[in-house]
């Protein structure tokens, strides 16, 4: 209680908490566009390029003015993103390569000119080092009234031009055609990236500031397929970032805040990766888990009803199972002990070796998943002429049905390779039937 009391009463402190707070908005924002567009690693290369910017205005004026800080970072960061558009574009080297090279140089410059202020009679003053792994209890009323009017200003530029950066990042042909200007587009989001970085420098530093920009939006695309939720989450995730680092850095003994920042919003990424109910690596698991489970039950239901279908009526024995459709033998266990409780197959052991039936309800449903495999695999031969899906929407497995519409094509084609059930056990001696699977 006494050391929140003590942070609360702290001006300087709150003043960084609202710094880090708008910086992690507007990087969340911003990020957001920049990982659609897969800008990850130029957000990386610019702010190595604002380097030497920041110490050139420094050099010019003498001054630690953010505002001459933030326009020497900008220009230098343009040129690098021009010099990367001048390589990949007059020459035949690839973009990653192209990025390599201008981070390199312009971080090469901005050292060289680094080590010439710290040289000269104001290095002892300049404070300029500080900008490599950045200081954010260094920043200052001016300092924050800066920082927040630009996040701000960038935030409404954003909200603005919402509609055109949304085909930009998706669909920026579409967006040509329509009339867009697709490259003055791509060239305004990248000059609000190097805003963004530049006023994130000095609370992250050079090295840590594009963690802050594409972690949260990286984490929001884990929760959301909607552009307008993801930046909001983004946002909040970097502002919550921002916060957490900062309190905690106050809190702790005398760490430095940037990379606090840096590993409260990888935390929070590590939360979205695993947690997120739909791309989460824990319900990817699970759903995996289940597909394979449900693909060993229909494995033993195919491998049972092809025995019965070639003329053999005879108990199987789990060895056999596994010789016609090899899986681990514990997946066999646990398939065979859901069919049991379904009351779909019968097991006893005779002489220490385990045989398998199907009952009458089960041989029904093995005909109903031979059915279904055999329309499956003719409607991927298919699939241009009969149309339609037979795939889930949202997670692109195949369907547990047939969608009654192209039910009696792919029947139709069955017949024609030669692909259709042999043996109905709903009526064994009768034709096979048409029209649909019994459940």
């Amino acid at each position: 209680m006494a050391e929140i009391e003590k942070f609360l009463a702290d001006s300087n402190t709150l003043w960084v908490l609202m710094g880090t707070i708008l910086l992690g908005l507007s990087s969340g924002v911003i990020g957001s566009f920049a990982f659609l567009r897969k800008r990850g690693l130029m957000g990386d290369v610019l702010s190595h390029a604002a380097l030497p910017g920041i110490c050139l205005a420094f050099m010019l004026t003498g001054s630690k003015n953010p505002f001459f800080f933030l326009i020497g970072a900008t220009v230098t960061g343009i040129l690098a993103s021009l010099a990367i558009h001048a390589i990949t574009r007059y020459s035949r080297i690839k973009e990653d390569t192209a990025l390599g090279l201008t981070l390199s140089v312009f971080f090469g410059i901005g050292i060289v000119f680094l080590t010439q202020v710290q040289h000269s009679d104001q290095g002892n003053q300049s404070g300029l080092d500080k900008f490599l792994f950045g200081q954010s209890a260094s920043l200052v009323g001016e300092d924050v009234w800066v920082m927040g009017g630009v996040a701000i200003s960038l935030l409404l530029f954003s909200l603005l031009f919402f509609k055109e950066f949304k085909i930009l990042c998706f669909d920026p042909g579409f967006g040509r055609s329509l009339g867009f200007p697709i490259g003055i587009l791509d060239t305004v989001l990248m000059i609000m990236l190097v805003v963004a970085v530049v006023i994130g420098l000095q609370a992250a530093g050079v090295v840590l500031v594009v963690a802050l920009i594409i972690t949260p939006a990286a984490a929001a695309r884990y929760w959301t397929e909607r552009l307008d939720v993801m930046l909001a989450l983004s946002a909040v995730l970097g502002g919550l970032s921002g916060a957490l680092g900062t309190v905690l850095s106050s809190l702790s003994f005398h760490l430095p805040t940037g990379p606090l920042i840096v590993m409260a919003a990888t935390f929070v990424f590590v939360i979205s990766m695993v947690f997120s109910p739909r791309r989460g690596l824990l319900a990817k698991a699970i759903r995996l888990a289940r597909v394979r489970k449900q693909l060993a039950r229909e494995r033993v239901l195919q491998s049972l009803y092809e025995r019965r279908e070639q003329g053999d009526f005879g108990d199987v024995e789990a060895e056999a199972l596994l010789h016609k459709s090899p899986m681990p033998p514990r997946r066999l266990r646990s398939a065979l002990i859901f069919l049991q409780k379904n009351k779909w197959v019968r097991m006893y052991k005779r002489r220490g070796i385990l045989h398998i039936r199907l009952t009458e309800e089960g041989s029904v449903q093995a005909y109903d998943t031979v059915l279904r495999q055999r329309m499956t695999e003719v409607w991927m031969m298919h699939e241009s002429e009969i149309g339609g899906s037979i795939r889930d929407r949202e997670d692109g497995m195949v369907a547990d049905h047939i969608p009654p519409d192209i039910f009696d094509p792919l029947w139709n084609l069955l017949l024609r390779h030669g692909m259709e059930p042999k043996w109905n056990p709903e009526s064994p001696a009768a034709p096979l039937r048409e029209g649909g699977i019994s459940s």
